[in-house]
């Protein structure tokens, strides 16, 4: 049992140091073209980046093109490696190209999502800070990765949407504001103009409110119990609660102060009465 043990193991030595013999200055040859291979591809990588960031290319598909570029540098060079010392690489590329196939059928969603993050970052619909409504979801774009896009909305909730449900949709983009809507309503025989010039200084010199585009004062209704003013204003998408609680609370205290009346609902209710006559 032992005598054939190491039978076996000379057998394996002496195929070794032969094969090590007749292939020494090949596998030498090899590992200095991989470790070449590795040199150029990272050289090329950091060029490539370095292009696309002067050209003011996108930061997420720059790296993935520099990224792709070295490691199809590195397998080529793996590939000579290989070739040098005698070990045919066809098997390999036909057991890697049946298991891409199977991999593209099982992630045939995930490389859809790819796909189309590939294609927001080339069409630039929008890029991080602005904000986007679709599909009935809205917020703030924090990242745009390959796969999937990242937004905020106004109560600090982190949204995060497939890219293959943005690609082809109806996108609503108003950059990196928002806008929002407010109510107030006074009296029938209070000063409406009044009432907006105190709401317009308001918005003017509230410090969240954006300048452009400029914010709207007017009448909005003329309801059962009085007018109703609407107010409009844009602003930052990730502070728009705190501000119209601020705006809101300025408004009720500039019109109460200024001794406008704000209505309350109210019914007048006329009573008939008549006396039967017997």
């Amino acid at each position: 049992m032992i005598d054939s043990e190491l039978q076996q193991f000379e057998k394996y030595y002496t195929m070794l140091t032969e094969y090590l013999v007749t292939y020494s200055m090949q596998i030498v040859g090899a590992i200095l073209i991989l470790i070449f291979g590795l040199w150029i591809a990272q050289k090329v990588a950091k060029m490539v980046a370095a292009l696309m960031d002067r050209h003011h290319v996108d930061i997420t598909l720059t790296n993935f093109i520099s990224n792709v570029i070295k490691v199809l540098l590195i397998i080529m060079f793996l590939i000579i490696a290989l070739g040098k010392i005698g070990i045919s690489v066809t098997p390999f590329v036909a057991a890697i190209g049946a298991a891409s196939l199977g991999a593209g059928l099982a992630l045939q969603g995930m490389l859809s999502n790819y796909g189309a993050g590939l294609a927001i970052i080339a069409t630039r619909p929008f890029v991080v800070g602005d904000t986007i409504e679709i599909k009935n979801v809205s917020g703030q774009v924090k990242t745009i990765e390959l796969g999937h896009t990242v937004l905020i909305n106004e109560e600090k909730v982190e949204i995060t949407i497939p890219n293959k449900h943005i690609v082809g949709e109806i996108l609503h983009n108003s950059f990196s504001y928002s806008l929002v809507k407010g109510e107030i309503d006074i009296a029938y025989n209070a000063s409406a103009e009044q009432a907006i010039t105190l709401i317009e200084k308001i918005l003017k010199e509230h410090e969240l409110v954006a300048d452009t585009p400029h914010s709207q004062v007017g009448i909005e209704r003329f309801a059962d119990s009085g007018v109703t003013l609407s107010y409009r204003y844009w602003v930052p998408t990730t502070k728009i609660i705190e501000t119209k609680l601020a705006v809101n609370g300025s408004v009720y205290k500039a019109i109460q102060q200024a001794e406008i009346e704000i209505p309350f609902p109210q019914r007048i209710v006329t009573i008939n009465s008549s006396q039967d006559t017997i």
